[in-house]
């Protein structure tokens, strides 16, 4: 069973996708921000990885930027699920080392297939281009 890591400080956000993402097999754990997610990953190495880019303690880009430090998180596909579109956010999460840009609302029908490409794309760990 594939295990996926949700940082998120709405509840409401972290509901939706925890429970699309049960439904389709997966392991899920929450945390409300950057900071939780860090220590949370340090604890237990989790296929896939989504995270807010707006949240306190500990913001989705600096969340990123030190999960690709850590040796174990080198190749996980890290997903920015956020409502920001602007070209210029997008770039700074690919400079970060996100592998790809989720923009909310997260609907299940269409957001579940794209974590599933993923997960796919990134089974062999070959590969951190963006999505």
């Amino acid at each position: 069973m594939k295990s996926i890591l949700i940082a998120d400080d709405s509840s409401t956000s972290r509901l939706v996708i925890s429970d699309a993402l049960k439904k389709e097999g997966f392991s899920v754990s929450e945390t409300c921000n950057g900071e939780d997610a860090l220590n949370t990953a340090k604890k237990t190495l989790y296929d896939l990885v989504i995270t807010d880019l707006n949240m306190p303690v500990m913001d989705g880009l600096t969340l990123v930027k030190t999960l690709r430090k850590l040796p174990s998180y080198k190749y996980t596909p890290i997903l920015i699920l956020t409502t920001e579109n602007l070209k210029e956010y997008k770039a700074e999460g690919k400079a970060t080392g996100a592998s790809g840009w989720i923009v909310k609302p997260f609907i299940p029908n269409h957001h579940v297939p794209i974590i599933c490409k993923c997960l796919e794309r990134f089974k062999n760990k070959l590969s951190l281009s963006p999505l």
